[in-house]
């Protein structure tokens, strides 16, 4: 299908032969500036969306599950979002604890069809929301990216929260490093209910 059928982005072979990089600052789990200059939310995602068309960027084939039962296969443009999801799932990686990232994103795709479905004003819309709005309480900080040719590719994340310690999951001694001798305990208690199941199966053979 020929390019100027589509309005906001280009295909990824149209898209120029060098690298675009660019910096996300997000605030508490909402994007607010790129390359350090504040902007509104309408403001941001536009700059977006010619960053991402430029490179080539957010142009999806997508089969989907309408609400009342059938089928549907439509072309969306989301160049603005698509660097906006890549950005914020990179920023929540140093910031969410393990717990809490699983919890959201088995929750995600609920909040996501309630909204699709048409149920912004609903109190398990709300719900959600509270949770959702609890969890991005820490995420905070700078993602940088490289856009090239239909790709978004993180390549430095940093925040005043960030929960990664280089000097916790390094394998070199040190007086906070991870002390691999636990691992030992851990592996046999975690074991336990295996070993059990195979105790059985050798015995009766089920």
């Amino acid at each position: 299908m020929p390019d100027y059928v589509y309005s906001r982005t280009i295909g990824p072979e149209a898209a120029p032969d060098k690298v675009t990089t660019i910096t996300v600052d997000f605030e508490k789990g909402d994007a607010v500036a790129i390359n350090g200059e504040k902007l509104s939310p309408a403001t941001l995602l536009a700059k977006l969306n010619a960053l991402g068309k430029e490179n080539g960027i957010g142009r999806l084939d997508l089969v989907e599950n309408r609400f009342v039962g059938m089928k549907s296969r439509g072309m969306y443009e989301t160049p603005g979002g698509t660097i906006l999801l890549v950005a914020h799932r990179s920023i929540e990686s140093i910031t969410l604890d393990r717990g809490a990232a699983h919890l959201k994103d088995e929750l995600m795709p609920k909040y996501a069809e309630l909204i699709y479905n048409g149920f912004w004003f609903s109190p398990e819309r709300e719900m959600l929301q509270a949770l959702i709005d609890k969890s991005q309480e820490a995420v905070t900080g700078r993602v940088t990216l490289k856009l090239y040719k239909g790709n978004v590719i993180v390549i430095g994340r940093e925040s005043p929260y960030s929960l990664y310690d280089q000097d916790l999951v390094t394998f070199e001694e040190g007086a906070v490093a991870y002390d691999h001798r636990d691992a030992a305990g851990f592996i046999r208690l975690n074991a336990l209910r295996l070993r059990t199941l195979g105790a059985r199966k050798k015995k009766y053979g089920i």
